[in-house]
Parts: C-alpha cells; structure tokens; sequence
C-alpha cells in the first residue's frame, strides 16, 4: 500500500506544471535580479523601478474582451491602461515594494479570471495590439509567481499560455517575416523559458535566425527599410525584439547575440540602425520603396521619434538597457552605450511593452 502511495505521489508531482517548480527565468534571473536590486551600488537603479507611482484607480480597470482590428498597433484604451498598470507594478514589486506585489498579483488573477483579450480578432493588427501587451504580462507573472498559491498560478499561466499560443499563427502578409512576427517569437521564447516548454522555446529561437537570414550584407532588413519615413523606426523595432530573445537566450547559457546567419549578427544591424540615425541618408534608396510608410509620405523625412520619450510614458529605445549592460566587445556595442549615454539615460527609466516593460529596472545599471 505505501509503495502504492509513494508511486502515485511522484506520478502527480510529474505531472504538475513544470513552471511552477522552477526558477522563473524568461527575460532574466528573477530571483538574482531582486537580489541585486536590494544592494546598495543599485539605489539608483531600485529608484528607477519605484519611478512610476502606483495608481489606486488600476485596480478597478474592466477587463477588455479583446482587441479589436481598428485599434491596430495603438490598442485600445483598456489595454494601454492595463499594460501600463502592469509595467509599473511589476518594476515596483521586483523592487520589493509589497503593496504593489499585491496589487499586480490581484490584476493578474481579475484578468486571468475574466479570460481577458480571448476575443482578440484574428486579424494581423490586433494580434499585433495583443502581442504588445502579451510581453509585459508574462514578465508580470515571472515576478510574482512567488506570490501565487498553486490554484492562482494555475488560473494565470493556463490563460496567458492560451494567449500565447494565439498569437503563434500566420496571416499570409509580408507582416509573417516583419518585426510583427519577430515580436511573437520573443514571446514565444520567454514564455518557453519560463513554462520549460522547449518546443516554444525552440520556434522562437528559430525566429531569431530567421531575422538574421532575411538581412542584406549591410546589416539592413529588406520588409522594414522600405517602409519610407518609418524604414529606421521598424529596424529599431526588430533589433528590440532581437534583443528580448537574445537576453532570454543568455539566461540559459546561449549566446545569440553572437550568432552569424551568412554575413549577418545581432551588431551588423544594430551598426546599420545607429549609421542611419547618425546620417539618414544611408537608408534612403530603401526607404525610396515607401511601402506603407505611415503618416509621412516623404521618404526623406525619417521619423526619429523614436529616440524620445513618448507621451504616455513609454520609451521605444527601452531594448538599449539590456544590450548596453552588457560587457561585449565591438564598436557597434560602443556607440550604443555612447547613444544612452548622451541622449537616452535622461530619460530612464526606459520603459516599453517591446522589452516586457521597465528595462531599466530589469538590466540598467
């Protein structure tokens, strides 16, 4: 009868979520992370998590069904407010500030409950909206796993994994092999990471050297450069989910920053996004193409915006963080840390759905 028993508690315990008995890595070390945050020689960094004041008002957000096509990459009101409540909270809480671990834990579990964001049309502009709220999410989760019983844990990561796996599809577009699908991959590698599901993990490292392989000898991306006055903004926009799955990568011991697919690495287009932000002229016979350019017409005209803080707090340049925290030789890391040195780190903290929410709190130093 013991034998018995002993067998079918260990049958139990192998069939249990294997997410729930790991170390929560995905974007980073959670739990080294927090550790160092509490160190002095990071005040400045932890200030930098607690930089967004906690809104009581984020507790009574309305879950939204879903995403609609006419939101497109803006979303709607609803999912920019929550994925704004949960940048905020999870920088708070990984920080160590309680109340906001409380907080973002009950979030999580109303939305989860509500089954949020499952109406999402299957169409390529809203499972855009989704994908960018998706990434803040499961780095939410990462960090207040520890706060979950097994039946909450169980309510969160059975839905955000039936949100991953809905943005896993494919639209027949060029958005298949643009920054669109990039951003998916990373998903689907940190979610992956997180849930020890190898077969996720595994496509969207292949993603990775997807991205690698479609790239000119100049570092250049062929679907985004011709994107007329947004050809520099949409590289940025792939180097930021590049960036997530190589960061994803190194916690497992991978080295993807220093992966070659042909002539091409994570450097050769990081060097071709910051020569054209030094001179733009170097991607204006791409940029000539103007496929889908967005509100300016004139191709010569490329929109920067992208180096400033936006309006509603977030910071497309956020995926800097990471890839300047780290000690890698070269120029083109060089001129990065250069970049945040001069013209980023007045904005930090440096926070953006891309990159899973506040990066600076995540990897600044």
């Amino acid at each position: 009868m013991n034998r018995i028993l002993v067998f079918s508690v260990l049958g139990l315990l192998m069939a249990a979520p294997c997410h729930a008995q790991v170390r929560a890595q995905g974007l980073f070390d959670v739990e080294a992370r927090r550790a160092a945050l509490a160190q002095p020689a990071l005040a400045s960094v932890r200030a930098a998590c607690l930089a967004i004041a906690r809104d009581p008002s984020w507790a009574s957000l309305k879950p939204i069904d879903g995403i609609k096509a006419v939101d497109g990459s803006n979303a709607d009101g609803g999912a920019n407010s929550y994925s704004w409540a949960v940048m905020a909270l999870t920088g708070r809480a990984l920080a160590g500030e309680p109340a906001s671990e409380t907080s973002l834990r009950d979030l999580l579990l109303a939305w989860a409950k509500a089954r949020a964001f499952e109406s999402t049309d299957a169409e390529s502009e809203a499972s855009y909206g989704l994908k960018r709220v998706l990434l803040p999410t499961i780095a939410a989760y990462a960090v207040v796993n520890r706060s979950l019983d097994d039946g909450q844990r169980q309510i969160v990561s059975g839905w955000v994994d039936s949100l991953v796996r809905r943005v896993d599809r494919t639209f027949g577009t060029d958005a298949d092999r643009t920054g669109h699908r990039a951003l998916a991959d990373s998903i689907l590698m940190t979610w992956g990471a997180i849930t020890a599901d190898d077969a996720l993990y595994e496509k969207g490292s292949r993603g990775y050297r997807a991205v690698l392989g479609q790239a000119r000898a100049d570092g250049s991306l062929a679907l985004e450069t011709r994107r007329g006055a947004r050809a520099l903004w949409h590289m940025r926009q792939s180097l930021a989910s590049l960036t997530v799955m190589a960061e994803v990568a190194a916690t497992r011991g991978v080295d993807l920053y220093g992966l070659r697919e042909g002539e091409a690495n994570f450097d050769r287009l990081l060097s071709y996004l910051l020569n054209g932000i030094a001179e733009p002229e170097v991607v204006m016979a791409y940029a000539s193409e103007n496929e889908s350019p967005g509100p300016e017409a004139d191709f010569r005209r490329q929109d920067m915006s992208f180096l400033a803080k936006r309006n509603y707090g977030r910071h497309p340049m956020a995926w800097v963080e990471p890839v300047a925290a780290r000690e890698r030789p070269g120029l083109a890391t060089k001129r990065l840390k250069a970049l945040l040195a001069r013209s980023l780190r007045s904005d930090r903290p440096l926070v953006d759905e891309l990159v899973g929410g506040n990066a600076t709190c995540f990897w600044g130093r």
